[in-house]
């Protein structure tokens, strides 16, 4: 039995984005009542708009895909817009979504909640238990703080709610955008545009040695939506009351460097690939613990090479002609 109803309202925070946009169409093949608003028609910054929209519309399902994010650059530079805008966007509709009695919830957060040297693979218990990375400290900390209200709905007022830690995702619909970008699409984007304008080289930021697990964007969706129709913590007695998240990740992780490489093999770039030493790195080593989730049934389809060549003829359609 499904916890989402097909007849109930499934409410979609931020549907145009990557996993939003990927999540709103699991939906809607799957025949669900969805229902989603831009930001022009809800912005989620505004509290008073968003208790409104929760009394008018009564959805009984909320996914929450709507956050600011970004690459290290942006997450370092725009470290004040990262930590304000991602709590009121949190505190605004989980708490709406409480009080006017949203059966099932699903809040997104990101693998940058744990700590910089955490214990690999990354098991959810992981968190809280050491310092973050610093360039991504305010980003993280707003999304512990969705993971904690989302929590303490959960024991206080025995909600069925939780969230999910999402590993690094790319996919279509992406942000090419070298400034604002996650390091996939970035390095896409500078491949792509090499090969194009005919580049001899291509700067890599750090020194290509952290590794990173990559999921395609449609696998998190069919994740995510699985697990709001299946997952219930109560069938889980032994774990703890501070634990109310999920891992989602592939598996397996790869470092930048070979990243780097692989990218440039699928967009046919052929020159030099320089690495920036003097730019940071972040986290060392980030690899997810699916275990739970996996151990639910659930697995990826797309791997790292066919998720690339999806990507790289994305980016070559849309802005290369």
């Amino acid at each position: 039995m499904s916890f989402i109803a097909k007849n109930e309202k499934v409410f979609v925070a931020g549907h145009l984005g990557l996993v939003g946009s990927a999540v709103t169409k699991v939906l809607h093949e799957k025949k669900y009542n969805v229902l989603t608003r831009t930001r022009a028609e809800l912005d989620l910054l505004d509290q008073g708009k968003v208790e409104d929209f929760f009394r008018k519309e009564k959805p009984k399902t909320v996914i929450i895909a709507a956050a600011r994010v970004g690459g290290i650059n942006a997450n370092n530079t725009y470290r004040s817009e990262f930590i304000y805008e991602n709590l009121q966007i949190q505190n605004n509709v989980v708490w709406s979504a409480y009080k006017n009695d949203v059966d099932r919830l699903v809040l997104l957060g990101s693998s940058c909640i744990y700590p910089k040297h955490a214990k690999q693979p990354i098991a959810e218990t992981e968190l809280l238990t050491g310092p973050l990375e610093y360039t991504n400290r305010p980003y993280a900390i707003a999304k512990i703080a969705g993971v904690e209200l989302v929590n303490s709905l959960k024991i206080q007022y025995k909600k069925n709610y939780f969230s999910v830690m999402p590993t690094n995702l790319y996919g279509l619909n992406d942000n090419f955008d070298v400034e604002t970008s996650h390091v996939l699409p970035a390095l896409v984007r500078k491949f792509c545009e090499a090969v194009r304008f005919g580049h001899d080289s291509v700067e890599v930021w750090g020194s290509g040695k952290p590794k990173r697990e990559f999921m395609y964007v449609d696998d998190c969706a069919e994740a995510i939506v699985f697990l709001a129709e299946n997952f219930d913590f109560e069938n889980y007695p032994e774990t703890k009351e501070n634990w109310s998240h999920i891992n989602i990740g592939y598996g397996e992780d790869i470092s930048i460097k070979d990243l780097s490489h692989l990218i440039a093999e699928v967009s046919g770039y052929k020159g030099k690939i320089i690495f920036k030493t003097d730019m940071p790195d972040g986290t060392p080593k980030k690899l997810m613990d699916s275990s739970i989730l996996k151990g639910l049934g659930w697995k990826p389809k797309i791997n790292l090479n066919e998720g690339v060549e999806r990507v790289v003829a994305e980016y070559r359609k849309r802005f290369l002609g």
